[in-house]
């Protein structure tokens, strides 16, 4: 198993692991992550799908392991957010020059609501919007088009548009093992040893060395 390469597929070219394509330091992701595009080069992920995030304002995006991204899905920042504790939506600190206004108010042109955080085993249908300072926990799935406006607990599935629960995908119990366990930190060959398991949803069998 090669942790460098970029296609976990010999055939495919549509799909990535996403860390391997990734430069900018303030996007995190871990190991195993997929990202699918079957309309643009997924390599082309921090120009295509991270959008509006700017260094100025020091927000990151951290993505866990064992993600799966579909296609056309997008994570978009702080500055889409235009201020709204102004008489105007303008963004007029963009314009500094033309309103002679100082160059360090650009940030005030739109509310800093933070990163965005995925947990690991987070789905992420096709083209979906994930909105800036918004948690998404472990083992969750964002619907197809689906816009999340807020946190997402864990293992919940979300839709809509704003993004509202639709169901859990296990008992609290079960949810409560799989979290404390955190069978994406484990070693490769122990997640193999595993894996009829864990296709199978056997949650009681993951706690055995």
């Amino acid at each position: 198993m090669d942790p460098n390469k970029i296609y976990p597929r010999s055939t495919d070219r549509q799909t990535v692991y996403l860390k391997n394509v990734i430069h900018d330091p303030g996007i995190q992701v871990g190991d195993f992550t997929i990202y699918n595009d079957f309309v643009n080069d997924p390599r082309q992920f921090e120009k295509n799908n991270v959008l509006y995030r700017y260094p100025i304002n020091r927000d990151r995006l951290v993505i866990g392991k064992f993600c799966s991204i579909a296609c056309g899905a997008k994570f978009l920042f702080t500055s889409a957010n235009h201020t709204l504790t102004s008489l105007s939506t303008y963004p007029f600190p963009l314009f500094f020059e033309e309103w002679g206004l100082d160059i360090r108010e650009v940030p005030s042109a739109w509310d800093n609501k933070g990163g965005i955080t995925l947990g690991s085993d987070v789905w992420v249908g096709y083209e979906a919007v994930i909105l800036s300072g918004v948690t998404v926990g472990d083992g969750a799935v964002i619907a197809a088009r689906a816009v999340v406006t807020g946190d997402v607990p864990p293992y919940t599935i979300v839709g809509g548009v704003p993004a509202r629960p639709i169901r859990k995908r296990f008992p609290d119990q079960v949810i409560a093992a799989l979290q404390a366990e955190r069978w994406w930190d484990w070693p490769a060959e122990k997640i193999r040893r595993h894996m009829g398991d864990i296709r199978a949803g056997r949650s009681d069998r993951l706690v055995r060395p």
